[in-house]
């Protein structure tokens, strides 16, 4: 029997949503001493019953707080306090996925010093379409073109972000409750996103070349299925990256059993000419997503939706929903970057200082430290989720964050899972520290030898 919490559950009286203000009202009275390490969390329906808020609420604020290292999560036994750990003084940071920082001052001066030129108040006061200028969008297509997908302007929705974009797909592939299936490690945004939405996440098997046709075509033949979320090239968080054969067995399950296909391609800068998106193998039901946060910069939040005819009406009421419009000033940069050349060589510049930061990983973990080697800006460890998140736990303390193990899982239960190390973001000197830093570790630990551990 488990011991019962001795927390007096309540919100918080701060601004913001339930989940912020149960967030809120545990890290005070953690904080003031209410709560101690070790006492134990009410379970998450009970929470949930007792202060009339949802389940998926609890869930997130809890997750919330695991993040922030003031409650850990055990295994069969419940939520319990971590208590206040002190931070090292310098923290590296291979939790956020961002590519190497290729811009300067002096390019982002010049680039705002031109449309200054062109921008008037007029310009910037009057509403622009809600799917973007049509000469964006033309250049938004062309962009794409050159990404291996072929789409007219007309079929590009601009958005706020790729993730933006991911939104008005998943909204229209999916109605309330329906299903969605995914790999059974995936993108963390699109689990949040699916929870959000209401929308059930399925995670199926991915082998080494990302999702498994045999899984899918299982889960096709038993159940009712709204729509497949499927990343084929360097898949998050695992690098997998699907051969030509793969894609069109993909391709022919999901039209054989008249499935929408939502395709994140925001990695696309890094996929081989020879690989064809799954939007070309089957365009007849296939929304890709795509945008420039990965492939030129973080703060240019520009997203580019690829939808068929039959998608585009309900696609375009999505988005005049939640945004009205792109952000002009983005789509601006967009323009001046796409048209300028800027884009072109920022993207090449990733690709190699991306390489280079994979030849460092390589040199610096052990051969017994499984890393799967892929040409994009993050790696996966695989290994047991609880060794995964002890690694995790005693890289913090030291002052090397990466992204919390169970973040990608579906089925946050799953035993097997990893860690996603993210290479793009710290200086190169501070990457070198902190990989070093985990291959001790893990060698102290030793959870396991790579023979012993499946990759995926």
């Amino acid at each position: 029997m488990h011991l019962a919490s001795p927390w007096k559950p309540r919100l918080s009286a701060t601004d913001g949503g339930p989940a912020e203000r149960l967030v809120t009202a545990l890290a005070e009275d953690i904080a003031d001493g209410a709560l101690a390490r070790g006492d134990r969390l009410p379970p998450h329906r009970e929470l949930a019953y007792q202060l009339g808020i949802g389940l998926g609420t609890v869930t997130k604020a809890y997750a919330a707080l695991e993040r922030r290292g003031l409650v850990q999560s055990v295994r069969g036994r419940g939520m319990f306090v971590a208590g206040l750990t002190p931070r090292p003084a310098t923290v590296i940071d291979l939790s956020v996925n961002t590519p190497p920082q290729m811009l300067d001052d002096r390019l982002m001066a010049a680039t705002l010093t031109v449309m200054a030129k062109r921008l008037d108040a007029g310009t910037f006061g009057a509403f622009t379409p809600a799917a973007g200028r049509p000469d964006h969008r033309a250049l938004a297509a062309k962009w794409l073109a050159g990404q291996r997908m072929e789409v007219s302007p007309e079929g590009v929705l601009l958005c706020n972000g790729a993730q933006h974009a991911l939104a008005i797909a998943f909204a229209t592939a999916c109605p309330l409750g329906g299903t969605i299936l995914t790999e059974a490690t995936t993108y963390p945004g699109a689990i949040s996103l699916a929870r959000q939405s209401g929308c059930r996440l399925v995670g199926l098997n991915l082998d080494g070349e990302g999702l498994r046709p045999d899984a899918l075509e299982r889960a096709l033949a038993s159940t009712a299925v709204a729509a497949l979320y499927v990343t084929p090239t360097l898949h998050n968080p695992t690098g997998a990256t699907m051969s030509v054969a793969r894609r069109r067995d993909i391709a022919r399950l999901c039209r054989q059993h008249d499935v929408t296909i939502i395709e994140d391609d925001v990695y696309s800068i890094f996929a081989a000419p020879n690989l064809p998106p799954l939007a070309s193998l089957a365009p007849e039901r296939a929304l890709y997503v795509s945008g420039l946060s990965k492939s030129v910069s973080p703060g240019l939040r520009v997203g580019m939706l690829a939808v068929p005819q039959r998608f585009l009406e309900p696609a375009l009421s999505r988005l005049q929903a939640t945004c009205t419009m792109a952000s002009p000033l983005a789509a601006m940069i967009m323009e001046q970057w796409l048209t300028d050349g800027t884009a072109q060589s920022v993207a090449a510049s990733i690709r190699l200082e991306t390489a280079k930061r994979h030849a460092l990983m390589q040199s610096l973990l052990t051969p017994d430290m499984p890393a799967r080697a892929v040409n994009g800006f993050h790696a996966w460890l695989p290994m047991p989720t609880e060794a995964a998140e002890r690694l995790a736990s005693s890289a913090a303390a030291l002052g090397v964050i990466v992204t919390p193990p169970r973040l990608p899982l579906v089925d946050p239960s799953a035993t097997d899972g990893g860690i996603r190390l993210c290479l793009g973001s710290p200086p190169i000197d501070k990457l070198k520290e902190a990989l070093s830093l985990l291959a001790s570790l893990f060698n102290a630990g030793a959870p396991k030898r790579q023979a012993d551990l499946p990759l995926f």
